[in-house]
């Protein structure tokens, strides 16, 4: 009877497997001679079903940042019958002459704990691992806590995979006042976290410029094209939205009223600034302003601006007539 190998031992074999030959190895010779496959297929198990438990073993590793490359026909890139897999030692290891000492690991890897793993990015994941893998031990003090960030919006996995692949996307996008949702195309430059909300900044291919759309608006699945766009377009990308969306705060304020001891007092105290009893808090989007203060109730009075106060109140009306309650 064939050993049982565990899918880990399987994943481990693989990995080696692929940084072993440098050409790569095709994905008969994959099932056909690395440990988990071979027992497998000694096993009876199926062509399909052995090749679709490589292809989930090839997605795990990539979500893990293993870089495994697809080597296509020089001819014909898009045709895979004959495709060698490969993990470069250049993308898996540090190089020799980079070095940390053991506070640094540690900050790292606090560093990275504060990230979910599904925001991570692939370089990121990628460069995570080559510290892993140095083998330091961590031995200096580190006092604190590592709070998680992680993204919620159902959009931000498509969006990042496209963005590290260079591919452009396809996603319909509701923005306030249109009465039906608009499909965009668009080069995914940059995503960024402001204010607490996730943005994708890009070039829109309909509109030909740059924008920034909020991926709590991006509606349904995000679809990644075939058609790639320049990666050096992308340079500096995050640092061009980060400063645009600073201008547009800095031209919008809102000055609210708190109730002591609240929990609005104590988010929105820490984002503006205190005027006697008031709070001035600076704004990108007054949808989203308006959503969040109305979701305090009574904790919160808007002073100003006019426009924010009426769909603040707006909402709360909303919100009484679906409870049947009549203001």
């Amino acid at each position: 009877m064939p050993q049982k190998i565990t899918p880990e031992e399987r994943l481990l074999s693989l990995t080696v497997a692929l940084m072993a030959n440098r050409y790569g190895l095709t994905k008969e010779q994959i099932l056909s001679s690395v440990s988990g496959y071979r027992e497998a297929r000694a096993e009876g198990r199926s062509a399909d079903a052995l090749e679709k438990m490589f292809e989930r073993d090839k997605d795990a590793l990539r979500e893990l940042g293993m870089p495994v490359h697809t080597l296509g026909d020089a001819a014909d890139p898009d045709d895979l019958r004959e495709a060698r897999y490969v993990i470069p030692k250049a993308e898996y290891v540090l190089p020799e002459d980079i070095v940390f000492t053991p506070a640094e690991v540690a900050i790292l890897g606090i560093a990275a704990a504060v990230w979910g793993e599904s925001s991570m990015s692939g370089e990121a994941q990628s460069a995570l691992r080559k510290i892993r893998a140095l083998g330091i031990d961590v031995d200096e003090p580190i006092i604190g806590f590592a709070p998680r960030l992680s993204a919620k919006d159902h959009a931000f996995p498509a969006l990042r995979a496209a963005h590290d692949a260079h591919r452009v996307v396809r996603f319909t996008y509701v923005k306030p006042g249109d009465d039906v949702p608009r499909v965009r195309t668009v080069e995914p430059h940059a995503l960024i976290d402001y204010d607490g909300r996730w943005h994708l900044y890009g070039f829109d291919r309909d509109l030909a410029q740059e924008r920034t759309f909020l991926l709590s608006r991006i509606v349904g699945d995000v679809e990644q094209l075939r058609d790639r766009f320049d990666p050096a377009a992308a340079a500096g990308a995050g640092e061009r939205a980060r400063r645009g969306l600073d201008e547009v705060a800095r031209r919008n304020s809102a000055l609210v009223r708190v109730q002591e001891d609240s929990e609005a007092a104590l988010r929105l105290r820490r984002r503006g600034s205190r005027e006697d009893d008031l709070v001035r808090i600076p704004f990108v989007d007054v949808h989203v302003l308006a959503d969040e203060l109305a979701s305090y109730g009574p904790e919160v009075t808007v002073v100003s601006p006019d426009d924010l106060r009426a769909q603040v109140v707006e909402r709360l009306q909303r919100t009484l007539a679906a409870h049947g309650v009549t203001a």
